[in-house]
């Protein structure tokens, strides 16, 4: 057979096709399968003689009270009914998607993201999925990786987040601590700071719990500060409360100061020599998971990060 007479017949077998040929074996009849199909059988004698005609060879012997499967053409409908197959699990699984049909997902987060990233991709994602049942846990790293580990959670999405087998990053994006204040501080609208020039202030940082803590302490070591804090916390939320209340400056990621940041009560300044560690911010969930939920809240987390950076 020429190359363009295999394309052609390929193409033949997308779309009706396919269906044609199904009914047309089950019932052993063009006449039967046009009437089942409400299409002319004529039109479906000929589609079937010219892809016989492009495959060289017979699909159907044609008795005179039935049409029987050639072997070519049992290997042909074999073909056919897989695809079809294949078509309406994808299609169930687009109606998943779709949010047609109810379903669950179970999401282990971090409290950063939980807080900031989570009620903007979960308000989008009730809208256009109300059907759909979240369960959104908050969790430190090593909970949240078993929790993806052990199936407990279709999705996590963490800070720093080692790669482990048997699991599969579906979004990964980098962000640089910044430091954070009042809209209105004096240090505001200045187009970069160093650790030194923040020290004047009062300043309130993340504990030695956190996955901010690290990446602060490298940048301390590197620029030859030394940090003193007022305040030290495990919640993002706190830092964020203590830096708009007064002349206090806190060391964030653009992650966490979403809504205050729309609001302009807070303001990032990037820091010097920030970007040699950044943060990463990762959904995750476990390799050949089976809920066709997972992909589309990933898709939307992601939406959502692209927005904020």
């Amino acid at each position: 057979m020429r190359a363009s007479e295999k394309g052609g017949a390929q193409r033949m077998l997308h779309g009706r096709m396919l269906v044609y040929l199904d009914v047309v074996a089950r019932l052993g009849s063009i006449r039967k399968a046009g009437e089942r199909l409400n299409v002319a059988s004529s039109a479906i004698n000929r589609q079937i003689i010219e892809l016989e005609r492009q495959l060289g060879t017979k699909l159907f012997q044609r008795l005179p009270r039935k049409l029987v499967l050639t072997a070519a053409g049992e290997l042909m409908i074999a073909h056919v009914r897989q695809t079809l197959k294949d078509m309406d699990r994808t299609r169930a699984l687009i109606e998943e998607m779709k949010g047609l049909h109810r379903g669950e997902i179970v999401l282990a987060v971090m409290s950063g993201p939980a807080a900031n990233i989570m009620p903007q991709v979960l308000a989008d994602f009730q809208v256009s999925h109300a059907n759909v049942r979240v369960a959104l846990r908050v969790h430190g790293r090593t909970e949240l990786l078993a929790a993806v580990r052990d199936g407990e959670a279709d999705l996590g999405v963490g800070f720093d987040l080692p790669r482990e087998a048997g699991s599969t990053v579906l979004v990964a994006r980098t962000a640089h601590l910044g430091a954070v204040m009042r809209a209105d501080h004096a240090l505001a609208r200045r187009e970069s700071l160093s650790i030194a020039d923040c020290l004047a202030y009062p300043l309130v940082v993340a504990d030695p719990t956190t996955s901010i803590r690290p990446h602060l302490d490298a940048l301390c070591a590197r620029s030859g500060a030394s940090l003193v804090a007022r305040v030290e916390s495990n919640s993002v939320e706190v830092l964020r409360r203590l830096a708009r209340a007064g002349d206090s400056i806190t060391f964030l990621t653009p992650f966490d100061i979403i809504e205050e940041r729309e609001r302009g009560e807070l303001a990032l300044v990037p820091l010097r020599h920030a970007g040699t560690w950044p943060q990463t911010l990762s959904v995750i969930a476990r390799l050949n998971h089976v809920n066709p939920l997972v992909s589309l809240m990933a898709e939307k987390i992601g939406a959502v990060i692209e927005r904020t950076l």
